[in-house]
């Protein structure tokens, strides 16, 4: 059986210390290519003190990517979340567009919009993601969206664009929406990611997208850190815990959890690429 975590962050400061390990379990529960997720601007302060004894930032797109190359089975996207869409600037386009090129960027994401937390203004958040948008379809790329609590302007949005032929391929990362929303990204050619999130026992929801949603149009993902599956609820997600989603969305299928693997692993090849 073979997995695909279709979006990770493992070069997370929270995987700094065991980072080697939860690569060899990930690889021992059976998930043998995961996607490794960036954005330019999200410093990590992990690198080396300078003269005075401070420490100097290495950008989370440069500590990404040097995992992605360190590691022929994981590959890499690069985007600027929408609560970063403050910072971007033509500094933050060039390091999006650079990452792009690299030979092991599969996507432009996550991009979108969040009006959980609005951590940047709406408005900016539309701007950024219809720039990047813009940027995905021009360069032939497929995205990956993160969208919380903005299904209505998300869909106006992503509409507008499919009238005017600028429509990317893409994903909607870790789905948390309704089957009735679920609809209208599966009429735009979009697939759907299942998180961790479908095993809780509070989303009724995901157990009708998980059940509907067309075979050849599902994913599943972990997102670790975040939104560990029941049993391990609570706890720092890893790639390997993407075992219990698949479990989950197997039963709620009614169909083996091989069977269910290997469909997974071909639609993530479809939209991401296996090499």
């Amino acid at each position: 059986m073979r997995l695909y975590d279709t979006h990770c962050h493992i070069a997370d400061p929270r995987f700094d210390a065991d980072r080697e390990a939860v690569v060899a379990r990930m690889l021992g529960a059976g998930v043998a290519r995961a996607l490794v997720v960036a954005d330019p601007q999200e410093p990590v302060w992990d690198g080396p003190e300078d003269a005075g004894g401070q420490l100097i930032g290495v950008g989370n797109a440069q500590k990404v990517f040097a995992l992605v190359d360190q590691y022929d089975f994981l590959c890499g996207a690069i985007g600027v979340h929408p609560h970063n869409a403050s910072g971007w600037d033509a500094d933050a386009e060039a390091t999006v567009r650079r990452y792009l090129a690299h030979p092991k960027c599969r996507l432009l994401g996550e991009i979108g919009l969040d009006y959980h937390y609005d951590l940047s203004p709406r408005d900016v958040q539309r701007a950024v993601f219809d720039a990047q948008l813009d940027m995905a379809h021009d360069l032939g790329l497929p995205v990956q969206l993160h969208i919380r609590e903005a299904h209505g302007d998300c869909m106006d949005m992503l509409r507008a664009r499919a009238r005017a032929g600028r429509m990317p391929a893409g994903i909607m990362h870790c789905y948390t929406g309704s089957w009735e929303s679920a609809k209208v990204y599966l009429d735009l050619g979009l697939y759907i990611s299942l998180s961790g999130a479908v095993t809780f026992k509070n989303a009724p929801k995901l157990s009708e997208v998980a059940q509907n949603t067309p075979a050849d149009r599902l994913l599943i993902e972990t997102d670790c850190p975040y939104m560990a599956p029941v049993p391990l609820r609570g706890r720092r997600n890893e790639p390997a815990f993407i075992v219990h989603t698949l479990a989950k969305v197997a039963e709620l299928r009614g169909i083996g959890p091989d069977a269910l693997a290997e469909q997974l692993w071909a639609n993530a090849a479809a939209i991401i690429g296996e090499e």
